[in-house]
């Protein structure tokens, strides 16, 4: 799993090369943080392995941000975050099949929309949505036998009923 993340965040550095310029991530920047992402299994494992201690002794974050963000904005698992964390900002590119064939989408960040229009990008200039996921729900196949997803939220909600001994 560590060794995906690594090509992962690789991978999303060489896009974010590309939009330096335009990119406005930063620590803090946490209006993508939402409630109710989901991970692969695999990856709520690994964070379980390492921040046990944070889901169980820790909160939290607020309701509708994602639970991991310090009061700050900050991401309390950064090392470890998810795939989908990996790559949010960057200009996102995926294809959806309808009756008349395959349409493709695009979409970034408000906060770095200025620049370029998305539609003039190189498709090599946007992270396309697919492969990597498709990667990580084989990789959770071939351990766990489905692909199964977890609410990020649920990690602090097991260690809490755990805690109470439910």
């Amino acid at each position: 799993m560590t060794d995906l993340n690594a090509e992962v965040t690789a991978a999303a550095a060489a896009v974010a090369t590309v939009h330096r310029d335009r990119l406005q991530c930063r620590r803090g920047c946490s209006g993508c943080c939402v409630d109710g992402l989901t991970v692969f299994r695999i990856e709520a494992d690994l964070i379980r392995e390492r921040f046990a201690d944070l889901l169980g002794a820790g909160e939290p974050g607020r309701e509708g941000a994602c639970a991991f963000l310090d009061a700050q904005g900050g991401c309390r698992i950064y090392e470890v975050r998810p795939y989908v964390c990996r790559t949010q900002g960057l200009p996102l590119r995926w294809l959806e099949e309808d009756e008349e064939g395959w349409l493709e989408y695009r979409d970034i960040c408000p906060l770095n929309e200025p620049g370029p229009p998305l539609e003039e990008l190189d498709e090599s200039d946007c992270w396309t949505i697919g492969p990597w996921e498709g990667r990580l729900a084989e990789l959770q196949k071939h351990v766990y036998g489905d692909r199964g997803r977890v609410r990020l939220r649920e990690l602090f909600d097991k260690s809490s009923s755990e805690k109470a001994g439910e």
